[in-house]
């Protein structure tokens, strides 16, 4: 008898050590659960920001078989499915010139008959570095130079004539490429802007003009 009361008092004692315990337990489980979902909130958010910018930087790094670097290379007529990159407008016709500044500082000229047209320089991950159109250019043309901090300070000794004329983009990434950008308004502008976009300017700052 004694026996089974001595029993029936410990048997409240170690339930209530057991719950003690499992409170103890639960709040560690539960720092541990919530840091668990920040990192996996963290990894999907980097996902999401950064694989666009992977793909699309992989889409323009393909169009290099077009030809060599420091030229406008236009790119054929934007049709639903057959985009050579992504983020391409149908309605506007597109030039695409690679560029490494290792090999100089580098100029961008062009002229566009075109209601709109605009250029954007990116850096070798296919992000934007600097961007401008028709409505910003001040003149209505392109008139760029870009180079290096070093290669403008060295440029600063012996500047071209018409250096006050242009845009100057210093910039620390070594390489990149410019997309020129043209709508076209209907079937009858479409190869004179081709032209236009082909004859634009992307090249070594004391290249002669052709």
């Amino acid at each position: 008898m004694s026996r089974a009361i001595t029993g029936s008092l410990r048997l409240p004692r170690l339930l209530s050590r057991a719950s003690g315990h499992v409170r103890a337990v639960l709040p560690r489980f539960s720092l541990w659960l919530l840091a668990m979902l920040l990192i996996g909130g963290i990894i999907h958010i980097f996902v999401v920001l950064t694989v666009p910018g992977h793909v699309r930087a992989k889409a323009f790094a393909e169009l290099r078989h077009l030809g060599p670097d420091r030229i406008f290379h236009v790119l054929p007529p934007i049709t639903g499915g057959e985009e050579l990159a992504p983020m391409l407008d149908p309605a506007m016709r597109h030039a695409v010139c690679w560029f490494r500044l290792e090999d100089g500082p580098l100029t961008l000229a062009a002229n566009v008959d075109s209601p709109f047209w605009s250029m954007a320089l990116f850096n070798g991950r296919g992000e934007v570095v600097y961007s401008l159109n028709n409505r910003t250019s001040g003149s209505g043309a392109l008139a760029m130079l870009v180079l290096t901090s070093s290669q403008l300070s060295i440029l600063r000794e012996n500047p071209p004539e018409n250096l006050d004329e242009m845009i100057v983009i210093e910039t620390d990434q070594n390489e990149g490429f410019a997309l020129l950008r043209a709508f076209v308004p209907d079937a009858a502008a479409d190869p004179v802007l081709a032209d236009e976009l082909g004859a634009a300017r992307c090249a070594d700052i004391f290249t002669p003009d052709t």
